[in-house]
């Protein structure tokens, strides 16, 4: 189950007490005070983990509650740290507070991490607050209350390529071809419930990630679909592969409402490198991929591509692959 969405409630342990303790030894008479430090309380530390790809865990845990540090004890012994919790999420997971939407931490990297909630502080034993007229004190600090936060987590896929087309263009079964993932493909529409991460490996020199993000229609923008809900995910990508139909009337028209759509989402999207591909030219004739390549969209010139057959694969690769490593 693919989740990109979580809200996860966070506590830390709070600080140990310090120690109100006194010397006792039979051949040292009026001893002083000994009581020692508390512990410091446990943090909750989050951390981005490369061998994770959704946020699922979080539907079945969403509470955590980190260890108090011990209180102090007699003879100077101060009390354990608490120890810490560390909570791990996939790369690309972005945390921000619940209440005011503030960004705290953005985990790209695999061993990022973000201290999310701190432990309180230990209180200090009454040795501290001996003084030369008041030797034996009887008092000792309590420790501290750690933090709590109700944090939201919210997931963007880090990948060079991201696949970008209406529904049933082809964007699942090129991903499959391309790279190990093994994404559900039919006839229909939204067969692409939830974005799927392929790796890439190209001639044995270069590896990269390509993305298939679950189809765009018009309105997307503003709810209409799954592209909302999706859209987010090609935020990171450094190219955009666009695909449209070679049955479409307007391919042209097509590649400008999906534009539209990245535009009304994040205007900084149309700012990344663009290739568009025509796809399934197995299921057209000569004379219609002859019209096809003559074509112009945004005054670039067309992949005519078929994945299933292969026709125009190497020509496409070969020039993803000089994007993403003009991009590294």
């Amino acid at each position: 189950m693919f989740i990109d969405h979580a809200k996860i409630f966070l506590y830390a342990g709070r600080g140990g007490d310090g120690c109100i303790g006194f010397r006792r030894e039979k051949y040292v008479p009026k001893g002083g005070p000994n009581g020692g430090d508390g512990g410091k309380g446990a943090s909750i530390i989050i951390k981005a983990d490369s061998n994770l790809q959704t946020l699922m865990d979080f539907k079945y845990k969403n509470t955590y509650k980190a260890p108090k540090g011990e209180a102090g004890k007699g003879g100077m012994k101060n009390g354990k740290d608490g120890q810490n919790i560390i909570i791990k999420v996939p790369c690309g997971t972005q945390i921000f507070l619940d209440d005011t939407d503030e960004l705290l931490a953005d985990l790209i990297n695999d061993g990022d991490e973000f201290v999310a909630v701190k432990g309180g502080k230990g209180g200090k034993g009454n040795t501290w607050f001996a003084t030369p007229t008041k030797r034996t004190p009887r008092y000792a600090e309590p420790g501290e209350p750690g933090e709590e936060k109700i944090v939201r987590l919210q997931l963007k896929l880090i990948a060079d390529v991201g696949l970008v087309g209406f529904p049933n263009v082809g964007k699942s079964t090129l991903i499959s071809v391309v790279s190990r993932a093994k994404p559900k493909i039919a006839d229909y529409p939204f067969t692409t419930l939830v974005p799927n991460l392929g790796v890439v490996y190209y001639k044995d020199t270069l590896s990269f990630s390509i993305a298939d993000i679950p189809g765009i229609i018009e309105g997307a923008s503003e709810g209409k679909g799954l592209g909302l809900q999706f859209l987010q995910h090609i935020e990171r990508t450094k190219v955009m592969l666009f695909l449209l139909d070679p049955f479409s009337e307007n391919p042209k028209e097509d590649y400008k409402l999906l534009l539209n759509e990245l535009k009304e989402y994040n205007p900084a999207l149309v700012k990344k490198p663009k290739i568009i591909c025509i796809t399934k030219a197995d299921a057209i004739d000569e004379d219609r991929k002859k019209e096809l390549r003559k074509l112009k969209i945004d005054r670039r010139n067309i992949f005519v591509i078929s994945a299933h057959s292969g026709e125009g694969m190497n020509e496409l690769m070969d020039k993803l692959a000089g994007i993403v490593l003009e991009n590294k």
